[in-house]
């Protein structure tokens, strides 16, 4: 019963991970269908990241009320639901509308699904849980590829919405499984309400979040503008740079695998310490003058290896810092930093390149990895005071 429940939060992750790079790889299509400029992705993508971080904020008050196992199955069936709905849209305005639930779904299961496991579960199965999270990123644009050379854009979506259909049809079948924590889950749900506020008051909680956001800024905007400073900055072609960044992805979901093998000898915090390190390893290829394009190649990748103990060894260790009573607000808030962090930081490079220089991409990325080791060391310290 223990690894069947395991399997099916892995399955959930992956359901979480699917549609997180479908817009991305297939907005070059669906953008000329509808007749807006490209720049009209980002509008669909801040929808779907402010419905993310509301459901974020709200993790706390539907786990308790409803359990983590039925705010798993609503969130998997609302995000199929919205796929399907993209999937039909006719017009832009339709997009937006369906990303709003797709967002609410999203941030309730992430943060749900996170605070569980890293209750019930080592650090282990923390790593690998985020590991299968970047299998669904990997496997969402193999789909759309294939529905666009066969079909039209609509079937990709399609697709996938019917996966995630599927998904949520085995987490009701299995509904009973979760009962193994049943206990547990029931002593955390009497606790009362904590709340943003409350959580904000905890010694090392204010640290902790600004922590995570610049990780998770440094992170995604590696994601977004890894390939064009490689195109813009070192003359890399098109092609390359496009397989190179895509290798940052298959960094941290390998790195991930790895690190669960490490991770509970070694700890959260020599995890968290670790990665930074291997991160600024991988800057410093980036920022290399000489050796040609190589080091900076192998930097990407060295710095999608180093991100991937991170997130999974910051979520772990809530429960122990703070106590399992107040890990799910303090967890769903991280999930809102997080989203606010992956949203808004990028966008400002692109300003940044565009009136100053993308070559300055490896030292946006390292003063946020500074900020980022600095916040979290910052809250052992704390947390070993109390």
């Amino acid at each position: 019963m223990y690894l069947l429940l395991l399997s099916l939060i892995y399955l959930a992750f992956i359901s979480l991970g699917l549609p997180d790079s479908l817009l991305g790889s297939g907005w070059p299509t669906m953008r000329e269908a509808f007749s807006v400029p490209i720049s009209y992705m980002g509008i669909v993508s801040m929808i779907i990241s402010g419905s993310t971080i509301c459901s974020s904020l709200l993790s706390e008050r539907l786990t308790k009320k409803f359990r983590t196992q039925y705010v798993t199955v609503a969130s998997v069936m609302l995000t199929a639901i919205s796929l399907w709905g993209f999937s039909t849209a006719s017009a832009f305005w339709m997009l937006c509308l369906w990303a709003i639930p797709y967002g609410l779904g999203a941030g309730a299961i992430d943060a749900a699904l996170n605070n569980y496991v890293a209750l019930h579960y080592s650090s282990r199965h923390m790593s690998w849980l985020h590991c299968f999270w970047g299998v669904g990123t990997i496997v969402s644009p193999y789909v759309m590829s294939w529905a666009l050379m066969h079909s039209v854009w609509q079937t990709g979506y399609r697709m996938v919405g019917g996966i995630q259909f599927a998904i949520a049809l085995v987490l009701i079948l299995t509904l009973p499984v979760w009962k193994i924590h049943q206990k547990g889950e029931a002593q955390e749900e009497n606790g009362k309400i904590l709340g943003i506020s409350g959580a904000l008051k905890i010694r090392g909680v204010p640290s902790l979040l600004i922590g995570f956001f610049a990780y998770c800024a440094a992170e995604s905007t590696t994601m977004l503008w890894a390939s064009s400073f490689l195109v813009e900055a070192r003359g890399i072609t098109k092609e390359v740079a496009a397989a190179f960044g895509a290798l940052f992805y298959i960094g941290i979901t390998a790195g991930r695998f790895l690190s669960g093998l490490v991770s509970e000898k070694l700890g959260d915090r020599t995890m968290i310490r670790l990665g930074a390190a291997v991160m600024g390893v991988g800057i410093a290829c980036v920022l290399l003058p000489w050796g040609g394009n190589l080091p900076a190649l192998a930097g990407l990748v060295i710095i999608g290896l180093g991100c991937a103990p991170v997130y999974p060894s910051i979520i772990h260790a809530t429960p122990g810092n703070f106590g399992a009573e107040n890990s799910q607000a303090i967890i769903g808030i991280q999930m809102a930093s997080a989203y606010v962090g992956s949203t808004f930081v990028p966008p400002v490079f692109g300003l940044i390149a565009n009136h100053v220089s993308i070559r300055l991409f490896p030292v946006y990325i390292l003063l946020f990895g500074i900020l980022m080791i600095a916040m979290t060391e910052t809250t052992f310290r704390k947390v070993q005071r109390r």
